[in-house]
């Protein structure tokens, strides 16, 4: 005969106040749980830290503060386009102008005349057996000169390392007569 397993004490405690909590004010605040957040990483999370977040300490590399990102367009995916008849035919090519560098991965089945800033050794060769051509396009300057007031430098009557910076006057404006106003101070002077 089967004996019934008896049933875990878990199922009476279901949706009571403290279950699986011990006390109640130990599911107060954050105290139970060694701080809120990544409070304790360096200390009693450490262990936690060394198992599920190994890059957390130190540092790695950097950022080039002078460093530019060029934007890339592989072969594959230009002529992958002329194939699909997204790019625009003159004079029996397909047109394709992109402002970056053009890498050499896969190849060119169709002829592809490609206008790009830069591109690899490669591409120029693929090209050229596929009956293509490529062009450079002429970089513009990304950041335009913003407008800022001119300034006439001129040298003052003191020391010679002090300078004054005198802004250059505007054209004078002729004057405009004002409307009198039937009223005023000035319309009773006048009487």
């Amino acid at each position: 005969m089967v004996s019934r397993r008896k049933p875990k004490q878990k199922r009476a405690f279901l949706g009571r106040r403290r279950f699986g909590k011990g006390d109640v004010k130990n599911s107060r605040g954050s105290g139970n749980k060694g701080g809120k957040g990544n409070a304790g990483r360096c200390k009693h999370k450490g262990t936690w830290v060394a198992v599920y977040a190994p890059g957390y300490f130190g540092k790695y590399g950097f950022a080039n503060p002078n460093g530019t990102k060029i934007p890339v367009f592989h072969l594959f995916d230009i002529n992958q386009k002329a194939v699909c008849g997204k790019l625009e035919k003159k004079e029996g090519k397909f047109q394709f102008e992109f402002k970056g560098k053009v890498l050499s991965t896969g190849s060119a089945t169709v002829p592809l005349s490609i206008k790009a800033f830069s591109w690899s050794k490669r591409v120029e060769e693929k090209l050229k057996a596929a009956g293509g051509s490529i062009e450079k396009l002429p970089i513009q300057n990304p950041k335009p000169e913003t407008s800022k007031p001119k300034t006439i430098r001129s040298e003052s009557p003191g020391p010679k390392t002090s300078r004054q910076e005198t802004p250059i006057p505007e054209p004078a404006r002729p004057e405009t007569p004002k409307p009198e106003i039937p009223g005023s101070k000035a319309a009773k002077a006048e009487r």
